[in-house]
């Protein structure tokens, strides 16, 4: 069983930071979405005490955070303020915000050669995914039900376009991924069934990976493109295919709608 996670947060939060006069956000929420640390939007506790419980609910009990040299507060709130109590939290610091997969390669440095899950800071997974992803400690991803992340979770139709698109095969693994197929996308065919929402379980094989891929159109290492590279070097990854909700904290609009879905939940990190 993988027993660790490495979360990704060491994000600029753009989308976060950007000006929304329909958003209802709270006076402590405007100020961390204007640092668009969206870790540390509070809903009652902050977003990733949620995140961390969840995962510990999972039985994952060491989480490396990435974070950005100007992340002290999440280090702070982490190491003195609420340390958690299910789950040891370390820090790897990404020097500068070029991509997933040099997140990866980041943490990779403190984790060392053992698999470990790999998420986004501003998601909240559900546990049975974490579960499903940890039971083998091969390479593997959660294949995500389009439909219903946008019936039960956050992520409508056309937020779809910002993530992945996964291809399945019969026997459970992944094919091949279109990366933010933006406008490409025919959201209606059963080619874009499957959603990658970036959780992960990484092995050496896809570390590796993610060292040789080049820059993206985005002129950023890419976690989902150093995946492809692996799979076209012959490594074989799971693909879970998961009817589930992710919520999504990435804009200012997403603020209410996640409190209001995570409002009976009290997290225990």
């Amino acid at each position: 069983m993988i027993r660790t996670a490495v979360i990704m947060a060491a994000g600029l939060g753009t989308r976060m930071r950007q000006a929304d006069d329909g958003a209802a956000l709270n006076a402590s929420q405007s100020v961390v979405a204007e640092a668009g640390v969206k870790g540390m939007i509070p809903i009652r506790r902050p977003f990733l005490e949620y995140v961390l419980s969840a995962l510990a609910d999972a039985g994952v009990d060491d989480v490396v955070l990435v974070i950005g040299p100007q992340h002290e507060a999440i280090r702070r709130h982490f190491t003195v303020e609420a340390p958690p109590r299910r789950v040891r939290v370390r820090f790897a610091v990404q020097p500068e915000p070029i991509g997933t997969a040099n997140a990866v390669t980041t943490a990779a440095t403190l984790v060392g050669a053992a698999p470990f899950l790999v998420l986004n800071a501003d998601n909240y997974y559900p546990v049975e995914a974490y579960r499903a992803l940890a039971a083998d400690d091969s390479a593997g991803t959660i294949a995500f039900d389009r439909e219903t992340l946008g019936g039960e979770g956050n992520i409508d139709a056309e937020r779809v376009r910002a993530f992945a698109v996964l291809t399945v095969t019969d026997d459970g693994y992944l094919a091949g991924i279109i990366e933010k197929p933006g406008e490409a996308l025919d959201l209606a065919s059963s080619a874009a069934r499957w959603v990658g929402m970036n959780l992960w379980a990484v092995t050496p094989d896809i570390v590796d990976a993610c060292r040789r891929v080049p820059r993206s159109r985005r002129g950023e290492f890419e976690l989902p493109e150093a995946v492809a590279l692996a799979l076209r070097d012959g490594v074989r990854v799971r693909a879970i295919r998961m009817a589930a909700p992710v919520l999504d904290l990435s804009r200012r609009a997403d603020v209410a709608v996640v409190a209001a879905r995570l409002g009976d939940i009290e997290p225990q990190p």
